[in-house]
């Protein structure tokens, strides 16, 4: 789904781009149904209720605005297209143009730039700890071998 938005930033749109539109389309639906799935969870499930804060609920509430946002802009009030890449264009290449007036497209964005403001500074950066983890390049077979550290096989023959 996200891959589907470089459309308003490439000139021409890259092939694989096209391709993929349709299922971007769909996929929001995917996205909108697992986050209203783990916002259930964190009501329903009680250990999972007892470590929410409301900072993790805020963040979900803020993920669904963005997708609802978004779906709306797709299948229900139609959004000027060209005029919003002409906008991001502008952006990137410092020839600022109008953004289009449309309320649900300017509260969609408005939503997804709070989210960059506060991403820094919010548990969803661990997300992307998670591909720096050192457990991930670690062997996992501790029945087929037990590991022990070098300190530890010191004191582990000295009995």
């Amino acid at each position: 789904m996200l891959l589907r938005h470089l459309r308003y930033f490439t000139e021409p749109v890259w092939f694989w781009v096209d391709i993929i539109q349709p299922f971007g389309k769909y996929a929001s639906f995917m996205m909108l149904i697992g986050m209203l799935g783990l916002l259930a969870r964190r009501f329903l499930v009680d250990r999972v209720r007892y470590i929410s804060t409301p900072s993790d609920y805020l963040m979900l509430v803020l993920l669904i605005a963005i997708g609802v946002t978004g779906m709306l802009m797709t299948f229900v009030v139609h959004t000027d297209i060209v005029a919003l890449k002409m906008f991001f264009m502008g952006l990137m290449y410092f020839d600022v143009q109008p953004v289009p007036g449309d309320p649900v497209l300017l509260i969609h964005l408005a939503l997804v730039a709070f989210l960059m403001l506060i991403f820094p500074i919010s548990k969803l950066l661990h997300a992307p700890g998670l591909f720096f983890s050192p457990t991930r390049n670690q062997v996992d077979n501790p029945r087929e071998s037990r590991h022990i550290a070098a300190w530890a096989a010191k004191l582990d023959q000295t009995k």
